[in-house]
């Protein structure tokens, strides 16, 4: 939709962005230094000429994805600081101010969908880039690595079975009357009785009592179950509609707390793994296991990303570790000569065997090794950063592809929060310099 004659004439009186801002700010740098054309090149290819409004400039669309992670926003908070800063608009590529948002929020959903895991590893790729232009890292910090594993936990409440069962009741009563679905009764009310006194009794440690409400529970929701298949039969629209929730429903109702193999934990995310690291303050954590590579050595810049990948299935570390560096060492261009890993990838599948370095390893541990496997636990910060400040701590992103897409954008946010300050320092460095080779005025 273009805009109204009145508005174009005010844009047009308005100063550019240039004009009002510092142009030695860091945001304002680290514009520059990016190439934005391999980033047009990678996310326009996804888009398709034809009928309809034009997509997004693919620049506006990676900065608000980089400054989204940068600084830990929701979609909702992005928009709005963007409005009001006029450093992020010019990251964006705008040429001078606007008073209003050129796109509405729900486009940054559809541009993540659209892109994919495949197109926005190019931010990595492209933080990395920055960071060797500008002296950040170096050719010989991408030859040794540490890889290890952590959990992106999932934006889903701690799963009980009563929980479960309520959940399941809810939903499918709640579809059944959007679809005028008549029901012989909702058990609403009895239901969130039940899950409340599930809780109440478990906490007082009267769990017969607890066992007793879970099986009405169980009861309630097999009879919703069975009443709805009955109405549904023979209309394949129906069937199709109420299919996914009465499949979840049913393996809700039939798991047990103590049977192996996949559950669900999450009926709103039924891709969510319980995963056990052997932490005391979580023992079980809900989402998925991901894959983080970061260098042994001490880059200038600091302890940069060099690769990021959920791993959906929660498998075996060692079974992680030889795509993980296949996958990293085309995204670098670099061929890794040692890799350093914890007691978990033992038994790993990397086809140099004597490239991995497990850690209290003691056969061919030279001097120099000996350092760099002290080194080892430099990715434990890194991990802890990407979460707590990068929004890899709570994924709200929807489905596998979701963890997949926020992962990647965790670890390049990072990446380019570390340039950001790299490249103050840098400012602060060149400005000390400069004063200190000004010789000092003659007071006399």
């Amino acid at each position: 939709m273009s805009k109204p004659r009145d508005d174009r004439q005010k844009d047009l009186l308005l100063p550019a962005l240039d004009q009002i801002i510092d142009m030695g700010h860091p945001l304002v740098r680290l514009a520059a230094l990016i190439d934005w054309n391999i980033l047009n090149e990678r996310f326009s290819s996804v888009c398709q000429a034809g009928s309809g409004q034009p997509g997004l400039p693919t620049r506006l669309v990676a900065g608000l994805f980089i400054l989204k992670h940068m600084h830990n926003l929701s979609d909702e908070v992005l928009c709005a600081r963007w409005i009001e800063n006029p450093y992020y608009q010019y990251f964006c590529g705008e040429l001078s101010f606007c008073h209003r948002l050129p796109f509405d929020r729900s486009s940054m959903t559809r541009w993540r969908q659209r892109l994919g895991e495949e197109q926005l590893v190019a931010l990595i790729q492209e933080s990395l880039s920055v960071a060797h232009k500008t002296g950040a890292i170096g050719p010989k910090d991408l030859e040794r690595v540490v890889v290890d594993t952590a959990v992106q936990p999932k934006a889903v409440a701690h799963p009980t079975d009563a929980r479960l069962l309520h959940r399941a009741i809810t939903k499918l009563v709640g579809l059944a009357k959007r679809n005028r679905v008549p029901l012989r009764q909702s058990y609403l009310r009895l239901a969130k009785r039940a899950a409340i006194m599930t809780g109440r009794y478990t906490h007082a440690h009267q769990f017969k009592r607890a066992r007793r409400q879970l099986k009405f529970l169980r009861t309630r929701l097999g009879r919703i179950i069975r009443d709805i298949r009955r109405k549904i039969d023979g209309d394949t629209v129906l069937e199709a509609r109420f299919g996914p929730l009465l499949g979840l429903a049913q393996q809700v109702r039939s798991q047990d707390q103590h049977q192996r193999g996949p559950k669900v934990y999450a009926l709103h995310a039924p891709e969510v793994e319980c995963i056990g690291k052997g932490k005391a303050r979580a023992p079980y954590e809900f989402g998925c296991k991901v894959s983080i590579a970061t260098p042994v050595t001490s880059p200038k810049g600091g302890q940069f990303v060099l690769h990021a990948k959920a791993l959906h299935g929660n498998p075996f570390d060692g079974h992680t570790l030889g795509p993980v560096i296949a996958d990293m060492e085309k995204l670098t261009g670099v061929e890794t000569r040692r890799i350093h890993v914890d007691k978990g990838y033992r038994g790993h599948n990397h086809p140099h065997r004597f490239r991995v370095w497990i850690s209290g390893q003691v056969r061919r541990v030279t001097a120099s090794i000996r350092r760099e496997m002290k080194r080892r636990a430099a990715v434990e910060p890194v991990i802890g950063h990407v979460k707590a400040e990068h929004r890899m701590d709570r994924n709200y992103l929807k489905g596998r592809l979701g963890d997949r897409i926020n992962t990647v954008l965790a670890a390049a946010g990072y990446n380019f929060g570390l340039l950001l300050r790299w490249l103050a320092e840098l400012l602060r460095v060149i400005i000390r310099a400069f004063f200190e080779t000004v010789p000092a005025r003659n007071t006399a």
